[in-house]
């Protein structure tokens, strides 16, 4: 949640910067419109980035998970298996008395 802000803020930054800088331009019109696209594509650049990096981490939370899961379910298995052993164990003594 808190990258969502950092990026929500990235781009309401980006956006003031835009509109700042045409109000101030001192450039003709076909270098910033030049220079607004070129910041265009660098705030996709970076979109993109930080998605390949978020489905990256999901990718990872969940092949981490699986594993986890996996380990609990053979822990699980072997104490199962463990008590039913011991019943059989117990069963199977003489009784005394």
């Amino acid at each position: 949640m808190e990258d969502d802000n950092k990026l929500s803020y990235f781009f309401l930054g980006l956006g003031l910067g835009v509109v700042a800088g045409v109000l101030f331009a001192p450039k003709s019109g076909e270098e910033t419109r030049d220079f607004l696209t070129s910041k265009v594509n660098e705030g996709a650049d970076l979109a993109r980035r930080r998605a390949q990096e978020l489905r990256d981490q999901a990718v990872d939370t969940l092949e981490r998970s699986k594993s986890t899961v996996q380990r609990h379910k053979e822990n699980l298995t072997a104490a199962v298996d463990a008590g039913r052993q011991a019943y059989r164990d117990a069963a199977s003594a003489p009784a005394t008395e």
